[in-house]
């Protein structure tokens, strides 16, 4: 059995992160599988990119650029210019050596102009089973990655809240539409890295009666693990006598991902808890601005964007909680690895979160948009971290996560297709 997966890139988001590491479990399960990128930065075995030379990478940019050419006129306001992806350019792979021997096609994060609609018509129309590990709610609405309180996408999209005109027939209804047609003679199942996700995939018109699974993504628990603290602080230049909060995300300023109710948080615990405050410290990683350390209420150091894992492992290991003001995730790559390496996490009961989190054992799941509830569980979990808490926040982290369990669920779903594949 050759799987070939199908991301943008091999590096620099979440879902990259994922489909290496699910690409990476199913070969060392002796699975044939093979990853086909766009952009390529790692050099990981049996990885291809979709093409090379000067007007290869010409013409991937210009795609880009006419993805967000579509947009522009529709767009309501630049900082919603990445919540929407009408997929309305992209280069075509239907050709490539990887897809054409692959038994099964296997897509992950597929936007900013990788794969137009026609790109995947092309894909669809091979005839081979399409396994489709969805990483944000945009396989199943009408441009959106995150529908927010929207619910539209149960049956068609349209009066778009993310668009400048929202209407019956805007550019959200046009995508739904599309999806609908090539959905239709596909045979495509889905995999959420969540049962959040999936609940509401499962609602959604265009997936409904898919067959969808919910299966979490893998890591590799040998690499992340407990080290000691005290070396890692030495080693990052991070204070040994503090209690270090670790906040992170690709930007950190992103509505999406809570900064607001993170401050607030903070704040609550510099005026109302004194004695403890005076021991907090925190860490920010992530695209920052230069005025990012006058944004919190205590002591900040800045680590910038990390590319290095054992910098990060380091890192996890030198903190005393991760917090996660996110306000609708699906299942945060950094909880994953924040669980195996000990540290205990406080975040809002959203999305995958409560999935991830047992609440008041391996961190704290606190009221989503309470800024006191999150100030709250920091407290409680800065009383109850110790080493051994840290021995149960990892136990949590490996018996969810590990790379031979997860393979095993996906060869059962890559199986499944090809029995469909021979009724059809």
């Amino acid at each position: 059995m050759k799987v070939v997966h199908i991301n943008k890139s091999d590096a620099g988001g979440g879902a990259s992160v994922a489909a290496l590491r699910i690409h990476r479990s199913l070969l060392r399960s002796g699975i044939d599988s093979h990853i086909l990128v766009e952009y390529q930065k790692r050099n990981e075995n049996n990885e291809h990119v979709a093409g090379k030379g000067f007007w290869y990478k010409m013409n991937c940019t210009w795609q880009f650029l006419l993805e967000r050419l579509r947009f522009l006129p529709d767009e309501k306001e630049k900082s919603l210019r990445f919540a929407f992806s009408p997929a309305s350019a992209g280069i075509s792979i239907a050709q490539h050596p990887d897809v054409q021997d692959a038994d099964i096609i296997h897509l992950h994060w597929i936007n900013q102009g990788f794969l137009s609609m026609d790109g995947l018509q092309e894909l669809f129309s091979l005839g081979k089973p399409i396994v489709w590990t969805l990483h944000d709610m945009w396989p199943f609405t009408g441009g959106c990655h995150y529908a927010g309180n929207c619910l539209e996408f149960n049956e068609r999209c349209g009066y778009c809240p993310l668009l400048k005109k929202p209407s019956a027939d805007d550019l959200s209804a046009e995508v739904y539409q599309q999806k609908r047609k090539i959905f239709s003679k596909a045979n495509l199942a889905i995999v959420t890295c969540s049962k959040w996700l999936g609940s509401l995939a499962s609602s959604s018109s265009l997936l409904r009666n898919l067959p969808i699974y919910s299966i979490p993504n893998p890591i590799d628990t040998n690499f992340y693990t407990i080290l000691d603290r005290a070396k890692c602080r030495e080693e990052l230049g991070l204070p040994q006598n503090k209690n270090l909060l670790l906040f992170g995300a690709a930007n950190i300023l992103d509505v999406r991902k809570g900064y607001r109710y993170l401050y607030e948080a903070l704040t609550i615990l510099n005026d109302s808890f004194p004695s403890i405050a005076r021991n907090i410290e925190l860490v920010v990683f992530g695209k920052l601005k230069n005025e990012t350390k006058e944004l919190f209420p205590f002591v900040t150091h800045t680590m910038q964007f990390i590319s290095n894992p054992e910098t990060l492992v380091k890192l996890y290991n030198a903190c005393n909680i991760f917090i996660l003001p996110s306000l609708q995730d699906n299942l945060p790559n950094t909880v994953v690895e924040c669980l195996c390496c000990g540290t205990p996490v406080v975040g809002f009961r959203i999305g995958g979160v409560p999935e991830m989190i047992e609440h008041n054992r391996t961190g704290f799941l606190a009221e989503v948009k309470n800024s006191l509830s999150l100030a709250n569980g920091i407290n409680s979990v800065l009383f109850m971290a110790n080493e051994d808490q840290r021995k149960i926040v990892r136990e949590s982290g490996v018996k969810k996560y590990n790379e031979q369990v997860i393979a095993s669920h996906y060869t059962d779903v890559y199986k499944a297709a090809l029995k469909r594949a021979e009724k059809l």
